[in-house]
């Protein structure tokens, strides 16, 4: 799964990569997490534009959605069919930048090992993305997106079964494109990453928090082992 991810990379090179005409100062984050604003990339009119979505997919017809309700990741083998995300997958999807994601690894007796993951050639990629437009009760407007998942690679796999969907810059386009694609030929496009192109290392326990939200997240620390 995607539940915490950091993007640092400075705006020249996130609007070098996207091919960007304008974009929008942002600061550095290393501990981005659910329900907090996440930079996303979509296409208006053959332009690529940013835009600034609540992580957590609110589907359009969801009359009062309950605390918790929001989704945070959705099945790439599954997305295209299922209610929640079926509309958005169709007209609605994004490239959410980042630099890498978290992930927690079982080191038995009910502890947890904070997991950082990034690509060994290319500080910068993109995850493929939904969003959607929800509208409350009293007219206001709500613009939430999710994190397609896939299978992980053996790399990760001992960590978590799943993982994003991390698309190569060729493949920006089709993902993007605001014609009407068949969803097979967008499910070709939503594979696994190779993982011998990943690095993954051990960082402290504060990332854990929220609230921390600093470069010392990014840090390797030594793996705690179990005595049993």
């Amino acid at each position: 799964m995607c539940a915490r991810f950091f993007l640092f990379s400075p705006d020249e090179e996130i609007m070098r990569l996207f091919q960007l005409v304008t974009f929008p100062r942002i600061s550095p984050r290393y501990n981005i997490a659910p329900s907090q604003p996440v930079m996303a990339i979509i296409q208006d009119q053959q332009e690529y534009q940013v835009r600034h979505f609540q992580w957590g997919l609110i589907p359009g017809w969801f009359k009062d959605p309950a605390p918790g309700q929001a989704m945070i990741n959705a099945r790439s083998e599954t997305a295209s069919s299922k209610p929640a995300f079926k509309n958005a997958f169709r007209s609605r999807r994004c490239l959410i930048p980042a630099n890498g994601f978290y992930e927690w690894k079982s080191t038995g007796n009910r502890s947890r090992q904070a997991m950082c993951v990034r690509l060994r050639e290319e500080p910068l990629f993109a995850m493929a993305g939904l969003w959607e437009q929800w509208q409350s009760p009293d007219g206001t407007e709500l613009d939430t997106c999710a994190v397609l998942t896939t299978a992980a690679n053996p790399l990760l796999e001992p960590i978590h079964p799943r993982m994003p969907v991390i698309l190569q810059p060729d493949q920006y386009a089709r993902w993007l494109s605001s014609e009407t694609t068949p969803a097979p030929q967008l499910q070709k496009i939503l594979q696994t990453y190779p993982a011998e192109e990943m690095q993954v290392y051990p960082v402290s326990s504060q990332v854990n928090k929220v609230s921390h939200d600093s470069s010392d997240c990014l840090t390797p620390i030594q793996e705690q082992k179990t005595l049993f």
